[in-house]
């Protein structure tokens, strides 16, 4: 069971707190891969935007990639090393900021890239187009690029090879929290469809979804396919992902707000499935609680709850050691990924504080949310 060496009573919960020494072991895993395969590796921001340790990351890292103008800003102003950007589709009042800030924008449809070549180009920008290789490896179809009617990347059926002049990539994120060999996999399939185009093409971006630092992933199987990849095609390849950079970085901690009965004993808690952990709700999962077992696997079982009006604001059955009581404190494992990100104000609810761990275990509080924060959101 995993254990905390911090002072957890410093902050008000609930709040969400990142460990930096576990981020820098996760940051040394992704400097090995990117030194050994000789690939670039930047954090998909949509994962973890975090940006007080930005600078802590941007030590390793190759710089950030977007999903849209805020998170590209973020990057910019924040990280400010190679700043990428994909969309499903790009707006006239966005792309000219776009054009401004970022180095590579990959385009989503030859339609897209055509409204938006002469401009982009005329800027100097390295422009590429996301391509779906159509080779699903996972079983989460809300996650799954690959699944059929996807809008995400073009097919090799409607790949217009009479318009990649000026393209100076390929993208294909097609992964979920997988392993190596599922990456091999695709990449099969994407260079079957595709590979033809690579000659062209300056360089390779394989999107996210590789697990690289959780414990199992085989980085010498990543390492070696690169290498050969970038052998066969004189590439420069890249790799954005966003859980494994603070992949089990970071925590969630809340307290028992109140306790009743219903057929099972239920604590009702100060944060939410819904509002601070949507996830749990959108993916599902259950997350680890440190302390904590399956339910029936200790004595005392309880089901913990949020404390807003939404009947399926659960976040699971736990079972523990001692009985809880109003005021126990409760740790929420692999809370910095996925989370802060997603967060919102549902039935008012104050977003939780964000702080972190220092090298020496001490706790530092990075910010913290009030009303105003919930009001000026709305109108």
């Amino acid at each position: 069971m995993k254990k905390i060496d911090f002072d957890t009573y410093q902050i008000r919960t609930p709040y969400y707190i990142t460990d930096e020494r576990i981020l820098a072991q996760n940051l040394a895993v992704l400097g090995r891969v990117a030194k050994e395969a000789d690939c670039h590796i930047l954090l998909a921001q949509k994962a973890f935007s975090m940006f007080a340790l930005y600078p802590q990351i941007g030590e390793t890292l190759s710089g950030t990639t977007a999903s849209g103008l805020y998170e590209a800003k973020l990057g910019f102003e924040e990280m400010g090393k190679e700043n990428h950007i994909f969309s499903p589709a790009y707006t006239e009042n966005d792309i000219d900021e776009i054009i401004e800030i970022c180095d590579h924008i990959v385009f989503n449809s030859f339609g897209q890239w055509q409204k938006f070549k002469e401009k982009v180009l005329k800027a100097g920008k390295s422009c590429g187009m996301r391509v779906n290789p159509e080779c699903s490896t996972q079983d989460h179809a809300i996650y799954d690029p690959c699944a059929p009617g996807s809008r995400l990347g073009v097919t090799r059926a409607q790949f217009r090879e009479d318009m990649i002049d000026g393209l100076e990539g390929l993208h294909m994120h097609t992964l979920c929290e997988q392993n190596s060999d599922d990456f091999v996999t695709t990449l099969q399939a994407f260079e079957d469809k595709f590979g033809e185009f690579l000659p062209k093409m300056k360089w390779v971006n394989f999107g996210g979804g590789h697990h690289i630092t959780r414990s199992d992933y085989d980085c010498n199987l990543l390492i070696e396919t690169i290498k050969k990849f970038k052998e066969k095609y004189n590439v420069k390849v890249y790799l954005e992902p966003g859980e494994a950079v603070a992949y089990h970085a970071g925590y969630l901690v809340a307290t028992v707000v109140d306790l009743i009965e219903n057929g099972i004993q239920i604590a009702i808690l100060d944060t939410s499935a819904a509002c601070h952990m949507p996830d749990v709700i959108e993916m599902p999962y259950r997350p680890q609680i440190i302390g904590a077992g399956e339910s029936g696997e200790k004595p005392h079982c309880y089901r913990l709850t949020g404390p807003t009006c939404l009947a399926g604001d659960v976040i699971g059955d736990y079972s523990f050691d001692e009985k809880l009581s109003i005021g126990s404190q409760l740790i929420f494992c692999d809370m910095a990924i996925y989370s802060m990100v997603k967060n919102n104000t549902f039935n008012g609810m104050p977003l939780p504080a964000i702080a972190r761990v220092d090298q020496d275990a001490q706790v530092h509080l990075v910010k913290q949310f009030h009303y105003l924060d919930f009001k000026n959101r709305l109108s």
